[in-house]
């Protein structure tokens, strides 16, 4: 099982591929603000690097927090959006150890079909001024 795992919940961005739990490649990149404009090209160039097409993808783990709220949102909506459009399961993960705990549960069958972000604290929404 080919499994793409992502993380962006700060402003180094991780993206990995993985046959099953053994890794086979991983790039970290500093995307900070540009996270939006890089991370479909780095996936696309991760897979082309080890000979694979979006559609090879068996599998998305994606981190979901805690961490910056704009960032979880970019890496979450990148694994929901490819998990759909390749009729894949997609997990997310908040473990200290979350690629592996990501992995063995697309191993074992499991399939959330829309990770959803842990920010860590409840929203502060401010109050109307009027």
């Amino acid at each position: 099982m080919k499994i793409l795992t992502i993380r962006t919940d700060k402003p180094d961005a991780e993206i990995g591929l993985f046959e099953s739990l053994e890794q086979t490649d991983y790039e970290v990149w500093r995307a900070h603000r540009e996270l939006s404009l890089t991370i479909l090209a780095k996936i696309d160039d991760l897979l082309k690097r080890n000979g694979l097409e979006f559609a090879d993808i068996d599998g998305v783990v994606g981190f979901k927090g805690p961490g910056s709220f704009t960032g979880l949102r970019i890496g979450l909506t990148v694994a929901n959006t490819l998990a759909y459009g390749l009729r894949i399961p997609v997990v997310g993960s908040d473990a200290e150890a979350w690629i592996q705990d990501g992995i063995r549960r697309l191993l074992a069958g499991e399939n959330e079909q829309i990770a959803l972000p842990h920010y860590g604290r409840r929203p502060n929404i401010t109050k109307p001024r009027k």
